[in-house]
């Protein structure tokens, strides 16, 4: 059906189909006025009639006339009034109705009166209304406050894919801003990978994987999708963990099950030389082989088992500034750069989280030091900053080295694109912010610069 705008509210409303040409009507108090003073046509008439009957002077009849005609308008005013006022009271409930006001009531009703009984219903029908809403603006008051205090991320968009909900949750696990996203297209917040999950999905450049339940609902008529998003990512980390962890025992109780007898049988050997000269020197080679080998190997589980064993924080109170500055200090390769800001103090294990800080400086200033960077002319810089909102502290290292190019595997234990590299620091720094209920990102840095900036984010309470 076609719609049109109406003049007062804006709303849009049903377009009426004329059934047929109506001829132009009176006002309702002109036609009442109107026939009211038709009714004083025969009293007039039958006035004036014995008068003329009774040989009265023009003069007398005159003022016989004119008391009567004022007689009979004030009459007609009194009525009047008693026909507007009721029926305007009426329309002031009713008006007071369309426009959600339900505090006027209409005066006077009682039953068995006509108009009685129309105001009795209107205000009846006031008191439903107002009950609906204050029901209704209660269920959205404890909406609201359930999406708040939910940890749970929480967005609806309309059937345009316009963003009309979002908790606080979802403004800080997406990045987003009420005020600026409310309104905004799902494709101008970055987020139409949403709207395509069927099971899970990522925000680039977060690494964090978000389980995703939808269902709808109509609000006002429209219909609405409503998302849920549960991180599943520090399920998956730990599921991950205890994988690693188990492959470690076996390989471990295996490889040092071997290692021990190649260890000693090849010191033994080595004890029973000398051999023929010829001989000596092969043997001599191949055995420091072995031992070389088996001492790599070793290193290599004892690296593994300090990962996968690392012990609960011991939280206490630390100046986050002086924390960064001894971390500054020992990196000694490159110029490290400490940005400063508020000094907050917060409960964390100060060993644990300078070792994850060392851990990504060292990462920083390697990729700083690389040849492709040495080559351009640029001088190598990491630079360290913080800042904090009400729930988080977050601390990130810049640099200016080749970036990101493979950030799938930035937290597997041993992967490392570095020849001298271990594969041991980014996996033991996510591991220890994540014993403070915190994370760690990297991502390549959207300020036009070449280079990765890590963030360590750490909870304030």
């Amino acid at each position: 059906m076609a719609s049109e705008r109406d003049d007062r509210g804006g709303n849009a409303l049903p377009r009426r189909i004329p059934l047929g040409r109506s001829r132009r009507r009176l006002y309702f108090e002109r036609r009442i006025w109107l026939f009211l003073w038709l009714l004083s046509l025969p009293g007039l008439l039958l006035t004036l009639f014995v008068l003329y009957q009774s040989a009265v002077e023009p003069v007398t009849c005159a003022i016989v006339i004119g008391c009567f005609l004022i007689v009979w308008a004030f009459a007609i005013s009194l009525l009047m009034e008693q026909i507007k006022h009721p029926l305007q009271t009426l329309a002031n409930v009713v008006s007071a109705l369309r426009t959600e006001d339900y505090s006027f009531r209409a005066r006077g009703g009682r039953r068995n009166d006509a108009m009685g009984d129309l105001a009795l219903e209107l205000n009846r029908l006031a008191d439903g209304l107002q009950s609906q809403r204050a029901g209704a603006m209660e269920a959205v008051a404890l909406l609201d406050r359930v999406m708040s205090t939910m940890t749970t991320p929480i967005l609806a968009f309309d059937h345009e894919g316009a963003l009309r909900m979002l908790n606080p949750a979802a403004e800080h696990s997406l990045g987003l801003q009420r005020k600026d996203a409310l309104n905004r297209n799902v494709f101008e917040l970055d987020l139409e990978a949403l709207l395509a999950a069927k099971d899970a999905v990522s925000f680039p450049p977060s690494t964090a994987r978000w389980l995703v339940r939808r269902s709808t609902f109509r609000l006002q008529g429209i219909p609405h999708t409503l998302f849920l998003l549960s991180d599943i990512s520090a399920a998956l980390r730990e599921e991950e963990r205890v994988a690693w962890e188990r492959l470690v025992r076996v390989l471990g109780h295996e490889i040092n099950n071997s290692l021990a007898p190649i260890k000693s049988i090849a010191g033994s050997l080595r004890q029973r030389l000398p051999l023929p000269p010829d001989e000596q020197a092969d043997i001599e080679s191949g055995l420091e082989i072995i031992e070389t080998r088996a001492d790599s190997l070793n290193r290599f589980l004892q690296a593994y088992r300090q990962l996968l064993a690392l012990p609960t924080p011991r939280r206490a109170s630390v100046s986050i500034a002086g924390l960064i500055q001894r971390v500054a200090h020992l990196e000694t390769r490159v110029p490290v750069d400490v940005v400063p800001g508020e000094d907050v103090s917060i409960l964390i294990d100060a060993d644990q989280i300078q070792q994850a800080l060392i851990n990504i400086v060292r990462n920083s200033a390697e990729a700083c030091m690389s040849q492709d960077v040495l080559r351009a002319d640029r001088v190598p810089l990491v630079e360290i900053q913080w800042g904090r909102d009400e729930k988080c502290l977050y601390l990130s290292v810049t640099d200016n080295g080749i970036g990101l190019t493979n950030a799938d595997n930035l937290f597997v234990p041993f992967y490392t694109t570095k020849l001298q590299g271990s594969g041991i620091g980014l996996a033991l720094a996510q591991q220890i912010a994540q014993a403070h209920r915190g994370s760690v990102r990297l991502a390549n840095r959207t300020d036009g610069q070449q280079g990765c900036r890590a963030e360590l984010e750490l909870p304030l309470t």
